[in-house]
């Protein structure tokens, strides 16, 4: 090459690093937000999806996009997350939908629903089965938008003081359950009570509820309720694959720049498979602690199965029949439901049957 095409090349090159430069750092800003949670810091599994997507987020951008994490109460108290996020109080919360069904039943679906899938069809549908099209539809109403960010598998069916043998036990129960599935055993009953995870202990230990349901073995050692009431019970029909969300307000999710959402977006979904590993990871050996320590480990009969399954379905039709919203994102959620099972009854479940019964012991 000869030396004045030379120098003419690398001036253009210099010139167009010089442009380019600029323009990446403009595209980069630097952003911070805030992210309470729905959980304290003892919960390392559902607090930490949120500190491990926070960190996803920090190292993809060189610490230019950082999320700081918040506890239950630091800030925002840990049900009033989607009320902070939707006003603007903070750009972005880690909660379960659930909690917010007094706003609208239809916050019930995304995290669980009565006799809802198990975690991968739950995310199946979410992801590829039109359930964040139909989620995000709903959530717009209250400056929302979604993204999984954790998920607990199958959950227990909760702790009781007194053993739970009939459905007329039910009656007069008085139980802290998370969400919608307390008024499908308020059909049968009970009473529900809606209380932080922080403060279940207190409630179960003075005898203010007769009973607690929180996730599995893992977080309910931590939170002690062996303590106070030794009967475990299993399955936990209302939450069979529950996801959770990081809500973020949808006025700052369209002010980011693309590939901060695309950021974001996948450290979610980091967090989400995390969440996830991690129960499946610790939820054995801490139901080995339990059982050795004296819990008593029981599963609810089939008649009790039986009349709550047939208390959600009429619930569901009763608000269906009132709420456009919820009628909609039940009927998708449902037919995928279906399919999914017709499915995994011939492979999945004939596999981890006959693997279940080659592993006992």
């Amino acid at each position: 090459m000869r030396r004045r095409d030379f120098l003419k090349t690398a001036g253009l090159a210099a010139t167009t690093a010089a442009v380019a430069a600029p323009a990446i750092a403009q595209s980069s800003p630097e952003i911070k937000w805030r992210m309470p949670c729905s959980w304290p810091k003892s919960l390392d599994t559902l607090y930490g999806a949120a500190e491990v997507m926070a960190k996803q987020v920090a190292e993809a951008t060189d610490n230019k996009f950082q999320i700081q994490v918040f506890a239950a109460g630091e800030i925002v108290p840990g049900l009033a997350i989607v009320d902070a996020v939707q006003n603007g109080t903070v750009e972005i919360g880690h909660t379960a939908s659930y909690y917010y069904f007094g706003k609208d039943p239809t916050f019930a679906f995304g995290t669980s629903v009565a006799f809802g899938p198990n975690a991968r069809l739950n995310q199946g549908w979410y992801m590829l089965g039109g359930g964040k099209e139909v989620l995000d539809e709903f959530y717009k109403k209250y400056n929302l938008v979604s993204m999984l960010a954790g998920n607990t598998g199958c959950q227990m069916g909760g702790w009781f003081r007194k053993p739970i043998n009939s459905v007329d036990d039910l009656k007069g129960l008085k139980m802290r359950i998370g969400g919608f599935p307390g008024r499908v055993l308020q059909k049968l009953g009970a009473v529900p009570q809606q209380i932080a995870g922080g403060d279940i202990y207190p409630a179960l230990e003075k005898g203010t509820i007769d009973a607690a349901e929180w996730v599995g073995p893992y977080d309910d050692e931590k939170l002690g309720f062996y303590k106070v009431a030794p009967y475990y019970y299993s399955p936990g029909w209302w939450e069979g694959g529950s996801m959770l969300f990081a809500f973020v307000n949808l006025d700052k999710w369209n002010a980011l720049p693309k590939h901060y959402r695309a950021v974001l977006e996948n450290a979610a979904a980091y967090a989400n498979q995390w969440c996830l590993a991690k129960y499946d990871a610790a939820n054995p050996a801490a139901l080995r602690r339990l059982l050795a320590g004296g819990t008593k480990l029981n599963v609810f009969s089939p008649q009790i199965m039986d009349a709550c399954y047939k208390a959600a379905m009429e619930l569901h039709a009763e608000i269906s029949k009132d709420n456009a919203s919820f009628k909609k994102v039940n009927e998708s959620l449902m037919q995928f439901t279906k399919n999914g099972y017709q499915w995994f009854s011939v492979a999945e479940l004939n596999y981890d049957v006959f693997l279940t019964n080659h592993n006992r012991g």
